[in-house]
C-alpha cells in the first residue's frame, strides 16, 4: 500500500460554495470571537473541505444527480465543526438546504422550502420519541413517487440532546410524517462518539434514506465519501500521510466511475 499526500487543494478547480458551506460563512459573520479549529500551521484549513491543507480531499469529492433532497437544520456551532458530516451531504447532493435552528425564529426561506409543492418533506427521526400515528418507516423510491412530487428528507444536525430539542420545539414541523429508520448496521462514524450504537452520524443517516428513496448510486456514494473523510480526518489528526491506495479510496473511485443502474 502506498502513502502519497493528499491532492493539493490548488490542483482541483474550485465549486460554488453549496448551502452548509455559505451557511458557515454566515455564522462566522455573526460570531463575536473567531472560531478557531486545530490542524496545520497556524490552524489553516481548506475551505471547500475544513481539512488541513496536506489531507484535502477536495479532488475526490463526488457528485450525482438525485431526485430526492436534504434539509438540513443545523444546531448553533454544527457548520463550524470540521467534523461534521452535514458537509459531505451538501458536496455529494446537489440539492441540499441548510439552515440554521433557533428556537425563537424560523427563517423565511426554511418555511418557504416546506411549502413548494415540488416537495414532499418528511423529518427523519427515532419512532420512540413519535406518536405512532405520524411514524412511517418506508418512503415510495423514486421511480414509484408522484411525478410532481420528490422527496425531501429534513435531518436534524446536532448532537442527540439537541436534536430531541429542536424536535419538540419546531411546531411547523409538526405537519409532516416522521420517517423512523431501524438499520441493521451498528454505525461507524469515528470522529464524535454517541452513548448509544445505534445513533448514526448524520451523513450515515442521509446515506440511509438515500437508499430507501431507491437513490442506490447516490447512497453508496455518499457511504464511501464519509469513510475517506474519516481516513484524512484522522491520519491528519495523528500526523500521518494518507493512504491514497487503501480500500476505502478505490473503493470511492469504483462508484464514482461506474455508470448508474
Amino acid at each position: 500500500m502506498t502513502t502519497t499526500p493528499a491532492p493539493s487543494p490548488a490542483a482541483t478547480a474550485p465549486r460554488a460554495p453549496h448551502a452548509v458551506s455559505r451557511l458557515r460563512a454566515e455564522r462566522l459573520a455573526r460570531s463575536a470571537k473567531p472560531f478557531l479549529a486545530r490542524g496545520g500551521p497556524k490552524g489553516e484549513r481548506c475551505a471547500g473541505c475544513r481539512l488541513v491543507p496536506s489531507h484535502c480531499i477536495c479532488a475526490l469529492r463526488p457528485q450525482v444527480p438525485t431526485r430526492a433532497g436534504m434539509c438540513l437544520l443545523m444546531a448553533d456551532i454544527e457548520p463550524l465543526k470540521p467534523s461534521n458530516t452535514g458537509w459531505l451531504i451538501a458536496d455529494v447532493v446537489a440539492d441540499t438546504f441548510a439552515f440554521g435552528w433557533a428556537r425563537t425564529e424560523v427563517q423565511p426561506g426554511l418555511l418557504a422550502l416546506l411549502a413548494d409543492a415540488q416537495w414532499q418533506p418528511v423529518v427523519v427521526f427515532p419512532g420512540e420519541f413519535v406518536a405512532p400515528e405520524r411514524v412511517v418507516t418506508q418512503v415510495a423510491p423514486a421511480d414509484d413517487a408522484p411525478a410532481d412530487k420528490r422527496p425531501l428528507f429534513i435531518l436534524l444536525d446536532a448532537t442527540w440532546p439537541e436534536a430531541r430539542k429542536m424536535f419538540r420545539k419546531s411546531p411547523y414541523l409538526d405537519r409532516f410524517p416522521v420517517l423512523s429508520l431501524a438499520p441493521e448496521q451498528i454505525s461507524r462514524y469515528q470522529l464524535r462518539r454517541s452513548r448509544r450504537d445505534d445513533h448514526f452520524c448524520t451523513s450515515e443517516v442521509a446515506s440511509l434514506c438515500l437508499e430507501l428513496a431507491g437513490e442506490a448510486k447516490a447512497a453508496q456514494l455518499l457511504d464511501a465519501y464519509l469513510d475517506v473523510f474519516t481516513h484524512h480526518y484522522l491520519q491528519s489528526k495523528h500526523q500521518l500521510p494518507v493512504a491514497a491506495d487503501d480500500p476505502t479510496h478505490l473503493r470511492l473511485r469504483s462508484l464514482a466511475t461506474a455508470p448508474a443502474p
